[in-house]
């Protein structure tokens, strides 16, 4: 059972399952049985000193488990072996690359960048697995699934089904459509990493020009971030950067969209500063071409420069 425009999902089983953000160390809070550890990357810089405080807080996190509990954590994580130190009687399963418990092999991608891979568990060759979602970050987020599953004595016939069956959600690589011959994608990308995984994803697309329009998510983040944000998304062939969502901040650390640009301009010079909405999709109607890709990217509001654009004459919405 969905409620209409919720986000939730209520099943008939006695398991509970919650996304945690460690903003303000909130998933502090829980107390779970299971914990998935997807990546530890440097973010909410507002809250975090740096990397190592989000490191000691993730640490924190996995050991509020009780001691039959189990860890399910990406091997490629940075020094990994940090989090798994001292947890006593807690079993740990690893997902990722080279040794891990988990691992896919040799993968493949249809025309619409969805992958398909080898599921390797312990070693042993357990089939084919086809996503129905973009991106080798779908990859990594499946064997996480893939992973407390197994754990959880689910079938490789009913993971896979499921796996293959599920399209994604909003604002996550979501087609919205087309306008003049080029398609709208909207994600919501707004951490350096994830912006680098949704253009490797979207390279696989089929596009002559990548377009992205980015919105950066509070001043704090982009000024922290900035070489990260300009190295990810100098690999689109043309950047429109709006002005940045202010969120829960002020603008106390004097830091605009438009710095961002200049310090792209030495690695893609094909990026452009506008301020406001109207103006950005008047530009994009005036130079983005049939069989471009544009995708707007961020947390924020930016989702309604699509929606503006596919509410016009002529504009295919997606069904």
């Amino acid at each position: 059972m969905q409620p209409p425009g919720g986000h939730l999902r209520v099943g008939q089983s006695d398991i509970f399952l919650a996304e945690a953000c460690e903003y303000t160390n909130s998933f502090h809070s829980f107390f779970p049985s299971i914990a998935v550890i997807l990546n530890v990357e440097a973010d909410h810089l507002d809250f975090f000193k740096d990397i190592n405080e989000i490191r000691d807080s993730f640490k924190t996190f996995i050991e509020r488990l009780p001691e039959d509990g189990l860890v399910v954590i990406n091997r490629d994580i940075p020094h990994y072996e940090y989090f798994l130190e001292d947890l006593g009687g807690r079993k740990i399963i690893t997902f990722g690359h080279g040794d891990a418990d988990y691992t896919a092999n040799f993968i493949s991608y249809d025309h619409y960048a969805r992958p398909s891979f080898t599921l390797f568990e312990h070693g042993e060759d357990r089939g084919k697995v086809t996503l129905s979602v973009t991106g080798e970050h779908n990859i990594y987020n499946s064997l996480s699934a893939i992973a407390v599953a197994r754990y959880l004595g689910i079938s490789f016939e009913d993971i896979k089904e499921a796996l293959h069956r599920f399209s994604g959600t909003d604002r996550r690589f979501q087609r919205k459509g087309k306008i003049n011959g080029f398609t709208i994608i909207d994600d919501y990308a707004h951490h350096p990493q994830e912006i680098a995984a949704t253009i490797a994803a979207a390279q696989k697309y089929p596009h002559r020009k990548l377009w992205i329009v980015f919105q950066p998510h509070t001043y704090s983040r982009t000024k922290a971030l900035m070489e990260d944000f300009a190295g990810a998304l100098a690999q689109a062939d043309e950047i429109i950067l709006a002005d940045i969502y202010a969120a829960r901040e002020k603008n106390t650390v004097g830091i605009s969209s438009d710095d961002l640009r200049k310090l792209m301009l030495s690695q893609n010079t094909n990026v452009y500063y506008i301020p406001d909405f109207p103006s950005i999709e008047k530009y994009i109607l005036e130079h983005v071409k049939e069989g471009d890709l544009l995708i707007t990217m961020g947390a924020g509001n930016i989702v309604d420069v699509g929606e503006d654009l596919l509410s016009l004459e002529g504009a295919e919405r997606e069904e």
